[in-house]
């Protein structure tokens, strides 16, 4: 068996219903205008990561809420504040989970789910 190695998490796509309003909406929320902008496609570098929206290909009336993608902040409440402020839902609300590492998450305005999260060990390695 070949050996790989995982480098890491690269992008998390969000699928919306209408993808000119997700665009302004992200841009939005995390203070950021698309590097990708397609019909098919919408891409954001958030620090090093991908942000991407894809349209759906059928309206979706519930999204599955298996998978949840924590985008690193400083200040949890101030970002999860200004989500909901945004139009985003409360889904979790700003929780120690432990040793100081805060999470968090909300729903935007299309269903999915998003988190955020200030982890004060976490490093890039």
């Amino acid at each position: 068996m070949e050996t790989y190695k995982i480098l890491g998490l690269r992008t998390t796509i969000y699928q919306v219903s209408d993808i000119g309003e997700a665009k302004a909406w992200y841009a939005g929320v995390f203070n950021t205008k698309p590097y990708f902008d397609e019909p098919f496609y919408v891409g954001f570098n958030i620090a090093g990561y991908e942000l991407g929206l894809q349209p759906e290909e059928q309206p979706v009336t519930r999204k599955a809420e298996s998978v949840a993608a924590y985008w690193g902040v400083e200040e949890v409440q101030v970002a999860y504040d200004a989500f909901i402020a945004a139009g985003a839902t409360e889904h979790e609300k700003p929780t120690d989970v432990g040793e100081g590492i805060i999470a968090a998450t909300v729903k935007d305005p299309w269903g999915n789910v998003v988190g955020l999260i200030h982890n004060p060990y976490f490093t890039l390695g």
